[in-house]
């Protein structure tokens, strides 16, 4: 027994409510246990009981055990004075207690603690691998739109510690998270940290001239920091150290890395498109708040790195003809983790539910993600249809499975609640 699995068997009543009674045998009735509290104090607040024939309200406690309540010395806290009853697993002290106690240890069923159990111990892809197929359509459609909500509240808090740093700049906070998401997983905080390098005011002075864009990203990124033999990375690397020297430009001293990379991702192709992208548009941010439809927006995203590209992957190493346009999978990835959040964090942040809805909306029209975690859920029947569905899952894998909050999950609740009717 845990304490969280008790605290969820106290909120849903999920134990033997008949003939409750004291150890000095009074009777118990729950008029209300209460209202599940996340802060500090006791663990349910409001509560409601009658002790015989007098009626209670305040606050209840929850332990494994009776003496964890010394252990935890709450007899000190004052957060602690209005508690109207004990609720424990194991009542293992004899001594009269202060407050009443419940003991829920005889009263609980042992399938749903087998149940919870097994979750806990198996190395499968989710705690409940065979099972959540056989939930509800209607409560898995309602957690993932909670799911979905929490993934683009959690993002809206990085935004909103952007615009916090940066004075309330949306161009600039946007500018670092569309690096951050170019430079995908393992380049994420290198490219931020070139982003946060360059003002997004800098970049407005040089968009017109490709090599200069590139000179700053590239320098900034510490790919210029050596001898070259062609003549487009000894141009880069003469522009920036102009630049460098004219700005006062620190290193951000964030590495990239290639490593086990496909060459179409390498992080010089990255920084060549995100050049290319920041020389074609014009307050990136603005137009793709102003866009009507998301194909407005893959079309302002669908770029092609410079001539130069079309027969590298890096500098000073030629390779076979081959345009590095951004492709289609790339436009959707960043259209899902850049470009919905920004807009959904703005709408958030500036109390305009419509760019919230057309955040939800855009994400409606995407393709789902396709990866070990969206495969691994198709696997085993739960159906991934756009990336709405895809950015709840991936949501619900991380926060919730694989740290095993089963209690937490509207899933695992409606399963516990299957075993025990």
């Amino acid at each position: 027994m845990t304490e969280r699995l008790l605290q969820y068997i106290w909120q849903f009543q999920h134990y033997n409510q008949r003939e409750l009674q004291l150890p000095g045998g009074e009777s118990l009735g729950i008029l209300h246990p209460g209202t599940y509290n996340t802060h500090q104090g006791p663990d349910f607040i409001q509560a409601r009981i009658k002790i015989d024939e007098v009626l209670f309200a305040g606050n209840i406690e929850l332990h494994v055990k009776t003496s964890d309540w010394q252990r935890h010395r709450h007899d000190d806290d004052e957060n602690y004075r209005n508690v109207i009853l004990h609720v424990v697993w194991q009542h293992d002290e004899d001594k009269e207690q202060t407050i009443p106690v419940l003991s829920l240890e005889s009263r609980v069923s042992g399938v749903l603690l087998d149940q919870y159990g097994q979750w806990m111990q198996q190395p499968t892809f989710i705690p409940c691998n065979q099972q959540a197929a056989q939930v509800s359509e209607l409560i898995w459609k309602g957690w993932e739109d909670r799911l979905l909500a929490e993934r683009l509240l959690h993002r809206t808090n990085i935004i909103r510690e952007f615009q916090e740093q940066n004075n309330q700049h949306w161009e600039e906070s946007f500018w670092w998270w569309l690096a951050r998401h170019f430079g995908s997983k393992v380049n994420a905080t290198a490219f931020e940290s070139i982003a946060r390098s360059i003002p997004v005011n800098l970049i407005a002075k040089h968009k017109t001239q490709i090599h200069q864009l590139e000179a700053l990203l590239f320098g900034q990124s510490g790919l210029l920091n050596r001898s070259f033999e062609e003549d487009y990375p000894k141009l880069l690397s003469a522009e920036y150290r102009f630049q460098q020297k004219k700005y006062k430009l620190k290193n951000p001293f964030e590495p990239v890395f290639f490593l086990r990379m496909r060459p179409g991702n390498f992080p010089s192709i990255r920084l060549a498109q995100l050049s290319m992208l920041l020389h074609q548009s014009s307050h990136l941010f603005a137009e793709i708040k102003e866009s009507r439809e998301l194909k407005d927006v893959k079309k302002l995203l669908d770029v092609t790195a410079n001539d130069y590209w079309h027969y590298h992957y890096l500098f000073d190493e030629i390779s076979a003809y081959k345009p590095k346009h951004i492709g289609t999978q790339m436009i959707d990835n960043l259209i899902i983790n850049a470009v919905c959040p920004a807009l959904y964090a703005y709408g958030h942040l500036m109390n305009e539910p419509f760019y919230k809805n057309k955040a939800l909306h855009w994400l409606e029209q995407t393709g789902p993600e396709k990866n070990a975690i969206t495969k691994g859920f198709i696997q085993i029947g739960i159906p991934i249809q756009n990336a709405c569905d895809s950015q709840a899952i991936l949501e619900l894998k991380t926060n919730y499975c694989d740290v095993k909050h089963c209690l937490d999950c509207a899933v695992g609740n409606a399963l516990l609640k299957s075993v025990i009717r």
